[in-house]
């Protein structure tokens, strides 16, 4: 099945408006994943984006690989040393049964610091670029959730490529990194098109981001039906009304801007507290009223935010500075420590 193609900067790559972010994978089964990947390549997605650190995502791209000349495959990797990204690169080749990836992208550049080192004579864009003359890879991209630092890092002119959170309630980056890197004609892919899960209408949210022209989606897919409900909204694109656009507007003020993504990079925790989860029952209480159901499901997980150490681990990884032991504190408060 055909869908709308998108030019990815100037790389030559024409890529599906709606492509697929391999994340959520790591939940699937071989044979779920196997499921949804070949129901994603029927309807015609023809991007897979994925990471060294999504556990077995690329493990389970690989099962589709007698399919690779029907898709752009990308992936990503934190290291930050020249060796250790080429040595991702060998380890992601491997696992995806492919010769070649046709992006590889330096993966969540959280600091300023961060960035020198990964710019840097051994850093990680050297070992890219090793890989890139071999053939191994044919682009380079960074990622990362600090607009701040992936304005400096498209302004090294660097890159071919910048992967960013943006949606309805995140929508900074369109203010200033878009222009740079329409400017330097780089690809542009979205992160987060629904804040994490957050976002609850999920086709007015896809329609939104759709608005950008040249921008690619990446929305997470571990389940058949999610491929349908996402590739609905391409046939044929609307773009929103102004009642639509209340209701994302209605929703959008519900969560707030400082929510919880639900990427895991906090976890694991030293205690076991799965923190991702407290938070989304914390909203679903306080800002939904479930308060009910929820007590219930919190008295049914085997670690309760009370088993908090306050060593802080969990805030060092968050991409978004949110105050993790603040608001374990207040669950536990919230919930009466069931």
């Amino acid at each position: 099945m055909s869908l709308p193609k998108r030019a990815f900067g100037a790389t030559g790559m024409e890529l599906s408006a709606i492509s697929f972010g391999g994340l959520p994978m790591q939940r699937c089964s071989i044979k779920e994943a196997v499921e949804v990947l070949n129901e994603a390549l029927d309807e015609g997605i023809n991007f897979i984006d994925t990471a060294r650190a999504y556990t077995d995502s690329e493990e389970k791209i690989g099962m589709v690989a007698e399919r690779r000349s029907e898709f752009y495959l990308a992936s990503k990797s934190m290291a930050r040393s020249a060796d250790a990204i080429y040595e991702d690169v060998l380890t992601s080749l491997k696992l995806m049964n492919t010769d070649y990836i046709d992006l590889y992208q330096i993966h969540n550049v959280k600091r300023m610091e961060e960035l020198d080192v990964v710019l840097g004579e051994h850093g990680a864009l050297n070992g890219l670029k090793k890989a890139k003359e071999e053939g191994k890879i044919k682009h380079i991209g960074i990622t990362g959730h600090s607009l701040e630092v992936l304005i400096k890092a498209v302004k090294t002119d660097e890159f071919e490529s910048v992967q960013v959170p943006y949606n309805f309630i995140e929508q900074k980056a369109a203010e200033e990194l878009f222009p740079l890197a329409r400017e330097r004609k780089m690809g542009i892919i979205i992160m987060k098109p629904l804040g994490g899960g957050q976002l609850n209408e999920i086709k007015l949210s896809l329609r939104f981001i759709l608005q950008q022209p040249d921008v690619i989606l990446i929305p997470g897919m571990d389940e058949v039906r999610h491929v349908h409900e996402n590739l609905s909204v391409l046939k044929p694109y609307q773009a929103l009304n102004a009642e639509e656009i209340a209701k994302l507007k209605a929703e959008a003020d519900i969560v707030g801007e400082n929510f919880c993504r639900r990427c895991a990079y906090c976890m694991p925790c030293p205690k076991g507290i799965d923190i991702p989860q407290i938070f989304i029952f914390q909203l679903q209480y306080k800002r939904y009223n479930l308060v009910e159901a929820i007590p219930q499901r919190y008295a049914a997980m085997p670690v309760k935010a009370s088993a908090c150490i306050d060593c802080g681990a969990c805030e060092k990884k968050c991409p978004y500075n949110i105050p993790i032991r603040k608001r374990l504190m207040e669950m536990r408060e919230l919930m009466g420590d069931i």
